[in-house]
């Protein structure tokens, strides 16, 4: 066998090549056989059947062929009927017998002759083994009737004048119309609507029903009156309106009988076409209808896809859109699969709306409901995810799928996507806007703990406002925080502005302060003509070119505001200033305190940015006259420039050398390690030389490590932050990264407890009496709800007891919904509550976005709702800046050369600077800090709840009896709600009340029994908060806790904190007062600040510190 095979030759090379181009068509004795495919197909019936039915185009123009053939013969009946002479006499054979001319015969024999074989062809191509089934169909029937006595009459002369009932021909042509309709929509690829098609098939029914009595009265009338066609289209009508006048009646028994027919006909078919008529109409009021390519073309559209629409995401879509005037003629395209909502029916039923939204019922993942929406000619898609679900990553999938679609249908239509979990944010990367819900939220509530207020701050500046909120309140505070919460973000090309263009060439610090001494503008970041990146406050050193584009905050953007000089302002006696008060100053006087000539310059040493001071000159100090503070210059002097280098932590000066030395074993600045989701922004910031074990993170529990099970045992030189959270999502990681950054002293890093269950034990032990703020946010499993405002009653009502049990405690706490702010530290009978609350009311009628804010709560930064950010998306769509701003702020992203939010508390030693002019400019001449609110906290004045006044009568009252008067004033000072000095009216009037109820003897039994009654009822009143810190004691005590720094009598009623955004240069300051920073970056007066961050990560740990550093 090996022999065999050697003998056979190898193929040559040409050979075998031509066999793999060419295959093997050498071999012609092979047994393959050709099999030819959809052979049935090319039969000549198959192939009539593919022209006739199958083909959408060939078949619409047969049936358009056929219906044109029905209205022919019909309108050759009418000719032959105007055409007839008058019969003479009423012989019965004129019901039988007409008068057909020959041409107008030639016609009509044509006609049925093309008609009868058409009509045999379809049945024979539709034929599907039932020879009755063809035969017995109406259309079929009808067809003969009107086709054969025609045909018969060619073979039969004397049947020429046959009367045929051609006029049923009308109900033909209504059957060819409907099926021309379905070719139709099958040729174009597009389903018209069902409405259209429904009217169509009821206006021709009501057609043909009208034209067949008005044919058959007339023609049975021969042998009666003698009708023309006028009269019966009269009779017919003045009939089925149900008026008949009477003047025109049948006379014969047939027409009669006809009548009474057609009747009958018509009380059946036409109530069920309107029955069909009227459930297509709901059906369409709840999906909405199309929104035409007409209007699509001509008008501009948004178009808002969500899961579910609810009345106040709705509300507050609308009135963030339509507050910018440009956008007053857009028109919203609601695209939701649900039905709309009762309430939404009701608002979208107001003119104001009405004319302005359309609500489509469809999927954002069908084509067909795109096109319906006319995505692709519309201005924007918002997207937004449905935050009431149990599941919120299923809510993101939701999300993802839709955004993936419109971007499929519209390429070229911009995205605004909202998305819950930062993990899924990167499948959105290609949306031009992306607004991530937990990135923002934990960064608000970081930022909360270090600079007050910040929710509070970010919600202010994303909501639309004119600043006329609270203008009608007596309360000062109130007209001064809602004039202030109208300021915002705007933007405008230097050269083509009035505020900033003299600013050209010079530094951004100079334009800064000198734009708001001027214009009262505060310009907070700007953005190269040839960069996409925006610079928050790059420093001094920045100079302003005439194409940078500014960003600013004031009222109104400088388009719409008009300018007058100091003569013109003389003249009309104006007010420079909008706030009126006492904290206003004389003009001169701002002027004069400006310092425009340096007398005394100000160390310009570093500072600490844990507690910055703004030290009184020394010489100043000696003489009577005021001090002065250094003019902000021109172009940067690098002699005066603060170059504070915190990668070397000199702004820690204060700590001694041992402290120094401890600290910078533990801790180094570098780049996380590890990124808990694809997309995050790194930051620079404070890391652990060795990655901690996993078991020395549980603080309740002792391991191999250390033994410590309580945060009282660790002995954490700063107060803690608790987060008490349902799980430890990647979310926390924009938590913990702003508390960390690199621009925080390490002395300030508070250590962050996360609290995943918030039993009274666990509070105990994660050292909730000493903690610095307690940071409650909103949890997922209670965010549905059958009613949708009890969402947030678990988280409410827990926040009451941390309230009720640790009343100095800080909480901040995220709601689901706003509106349930109100409940927060909810006091019952507190009158000013109560009025806050109308003032709400009076607010919202007034027609505000922001009638919320004046709750105390809310203004105070104790409590926000993360739909209230919702606002941000909108306003993108008009600013496309705000997001990148409002990270910036937040810290969530860290761009080289600009600045962070910061912020800094006003003491004793900085009040001779007096107003926030002089602090703008003390800010930027020495560190070039550019301050953009102020954060301010009052005590309650005259203000005091009824509640109370009556405890404080009530305790006066039952320490009365004791002998010591010492501790009796102690006990009145300590139980009122703020300094009684403060107050004399207050306390000359519970003094008045209570000598008064001591004066009334015992007199009758009654009133001694009511007394009784009252003093128990205060005992009781006044051992709840001893009842409680008793509860409290011996829990820690059982808990082997130490009760030392539980103060349950320490509460914060009696003070009211609020929010002045960019307020007036003349506006005093006050002491404790919290002024919000814009510092500019550190690493920007290096040298080489990237050489410098990667030379700290490196001196740090060496080559392998990135594998080893942790939070």
């Amino acid at each position: 066998m090996v022999d065999l095979e050697s003998e056979v030759p190898p193929l040559p090379p040409r050979y075998r090549f031509r066999d793999l181009l060419l295959g093997d068509q050498g071999w012609q004795n092979d047994d393959r056989v050709q099999v030819e495919f959809y052979m049935n197909e090319n039969t000549f019936k198959e192939r009539l059947k593919l022209f006739f039915i199958k083909n959408q185009r060939s078949s619409l123009r047969i049936r358009l062929f056929n219906f044109s053939l029905k209205l022919l013969s019909c309108l050759l009946y009418i000719i032959r009927v105007l055409l007839e002479s008058p019969s003479q006499g009423n012989e019965w054979s004129h019901i039988f017998w007409v008068n057909r001319s020959l041409p107008l015969w030639g016609l009509q024999v044509s006609v049925a002759l093309i008609s009868l074989f058409e009509t045999i062809l379809l049945g024979y191509l539709s034929y599907k083994g039932n020879i009755w089934e063809q035969i017995l169909r109406i259309p079929f029937i009808l067809e003969i009737i009107n086709a054969v006595p025609f045909i018969i009459s060619i073979f039969w002369p004397s049947l020429r004048n046959l009367f045929v009932p051609v006029f049923l021909n009308c109900w033909l042509a209504k059957h060819a119309l409907e099926n021309m309709i379905n070719d139709l929509h099958r040729a174009i690829q597009r389903t018209q609507s069902a409405m259209f098609n429904q009217v169509l098939i009821l206006i021709s029914t009501l057609l043909c029903l009208i034209f067949t009595c008005i044919c058959g009265i007339q023609h049975l009338e021969r042998i009666g009156k003698k009708l023309n066609l006028f009269d019966s289209l009269y009779f017919c009508i003045v009939t089925f309106s149900t008026v008949g006048f009477g003047d025109v009646t049948p006379e014969t028994w047939p027409s009669k009988l006809f009548v009474v027919a057609m009747i009958c006909v018509a009380l059946v078919v036409l109530p069920i076409q309107f029955e069909q008529l009227a459930y297509l109409w709901m059906e369409r009021q709840k999906s909405g209808g199309n929104y035409s390519r007409h209007r699509a073309q001509t008008e501009k559209h948004v178009v808002l896809c969500v899961s579910s629409l609810k009345i106040d995401l709705l509300m507050d879509f609308l009135n963030e859109f339509y507050a910018h005037p440009r956008l007053q003629d857009y028109y919203v395209v609601i695209l939701c699969p649900t039905e709309m909502d009762v309430q939404v029916r009701r608002v979208l039923q107001i003119p104001m709306w009405s004319q302005r939204v359309i609500y489509l019922q469809g999927s954002a993942l069908k084509d067909q409901d795109l096109l319906r929406a006319k995505m692709d000619d519309a201005e924007a898609c918002f997207i937004l995810s449905s935050r009431c679900e149990v599941d919120r990553t299923s809510s993101d999938h939701q999300t993802i799928l839709r955004a993936w679609a419109v971007k499929d249908f519209a390429p070229n239509c911009p995205l605004y996507v909202q998305i819950l979990k930062p993990e899924n944010k990167f499948h959105i990367k290609f949306a031009d806007h992306v607004v991530c819900e937990e990135e923002f939220k934990y960064a608000m509530l970081a930022l909360n703990c270090v600079c007050p207020a910040t929710s509070t701050l970010i919600t202010l500046l994303v909501h639309t406002s004119r600043g006329q909120e609270g203008q009608q309140s007596p309360e000062q505070w109130q007209k001064m925080y809602g004039r202030c919460s109208g300021n915002e973000v705007y933007h405008i090309v230097l050269e083509e502005s009035t505020f900033f263009a003299e600013y050209e060439g010079k530094s951004f610090t100079y334009a800064s302060f000198h734009a708001h001494k001027k214009f009262g503008v505060c310009l907070i970041g700007v953005r190269r003509e040839d960069n996409k990146n925006i610079l928050l406050n790059p420093g001094p050193r920045y100079i302003m070119n005439a194409t940078d584009i500014c960003f600013y905050i004031n009222i109104t953007k400088e388009e719409n505001s008009a300018f007058k000089n100091q003569d013109q302002q003389r003249k009309s006696n104006l007010p420079r200033s909008f706030y009126h008060g006492p904290s206003r100053l004389p003009v001169h006087s701002i002027i004069a305190s400006m310092g425009t000539v340096a007398i005394d310059l100000q160390d310009t040493s570093c500072r600490s940015s844990s507690g910055p001071t703004l030290s009184l000159p020394v010489e100043g100090s000696k003489e009577l006259r005021r001090p002065s503070i250094a003019p902000v210059l021109e172009v940067a002097d690098t002699s005066s420039i603060q170059t504070c280098d915190l990668l070397s932590d000199q702004s820690e000066d204060e700590t001694t050398p041992d402290e120094e030395m401890s600290s910078n074993l533990e801790y180094a600045k570098g780049y996380p390690p590890y990124s808990p989701y694809i997309g995050s922004s790194p930051t620079f910031c404070h890391l652990l030389h060795e990655k901690v074990p996993f078991c020395c993170l549980r603080l309740d529990k002792s391991c191999q490590h250390n033994y410590y099970e309580d945060a009282k045992a660790y002995g954490f030189k700063n107060k803690l932050i608790i987060v008490a959270a349902e799980t430890a999502g990647n979310g926390l990681y924009n938590f913990i990264v702003p508390l960390r950054a690199y621009y925080r002293p390490k002395k300030e890093l508070n250590p962050i407890v996360l609290l995943l269950d918030n039993p009274l034990d666990d509070l105990l032990r994660c050292g909730v009496s000493f903690a610095a703020n307690m940071v409650v946010v909103d949890k997922e499993s209670t965010m549905s709800a059958e009613e949708d405002y009890m969402a947030d009653a678990k988280t409410i009502v827990n926040v009451q007891t941390l309230f009720r049990l640790f009343s100095s405690l800080s909480i901040i706490t995220e709601l689901t919904h706003p509106a349930n702010m109100r409940f927060m530290q909810f006091r019952a009978k507190d009158c000013y509550s109560l009025a806050l609350s109308k003032l709400e009311k009076k607010e919202r009628e007034r027609g505000s976005n922001l009638a919320f804010m004046f709750r105390l709560p809310f203004a105070a930064g104790r409590v926000f709702s993360i739909s209230m950010l919702d606002t941000l998306l909108y306003q993108s769509f008009v600013k496309d800046y705000m997001i990148s701003i409002t990270r910036l702020l937040l810290g969530l992203d860290t761009i080289p050369g600009s600045g962070f939010l910061c912020s800094m508390r006003i003491t004793e030693e900085d009040l001779w600077i007096r107003t926030y002019a002089r602090l703008y400019q003390k800010l930027c001449s020495s560190t070039g800090d550019v301050p953009i609110g102020i954060y301010r906290t009052e005590s309650q004045k005259l203000t005091a709840s009824e509640s109370q006044i009556s405890i404080n009568v009530e305790e006066w009252e039952d320490t009365k009896d004791c002998k010591d008067p010492g501790h009796h004033r102690s006990l009145h000072r300590n139980s009122t709600s703020s300094d009684q000095s403060d107050h004399p009216l207050l306390r000359r009037k519970s003094m008045q009340w209570a000598r008064r109820l001591s004066r009334k003897g015992p007199k009758h039994s009654g009133k001694t029994a009511e007394k009784i009654t009252q003093q128990r009822l205060n005992l009781y009143r006044r051992s709840e908060r001893q009842e409680l810190a008793e509860l409290v004691r011996n829990r820690m005590k059982h808990l082997g806790l130490s009760t030392v720094g539980y103060d349950e009598m320490n509460d914060h009623q009696s003070t009211l904190s609020y929010i002045l955004i960019n307020p007036s240069p003349d506006t005093r300051l006050e002491l404790n007062d919290v002024v919000y920073l814009i510092r500019p970056d550190p690493l920007s007066y290096l040298p080489n600040s990237e050489a410098s961050r990667k030379n700290s990560v490196c001196n740090a740990g060496g080559p392998d510190s990135r594998e080893e550093t942790q939070l």
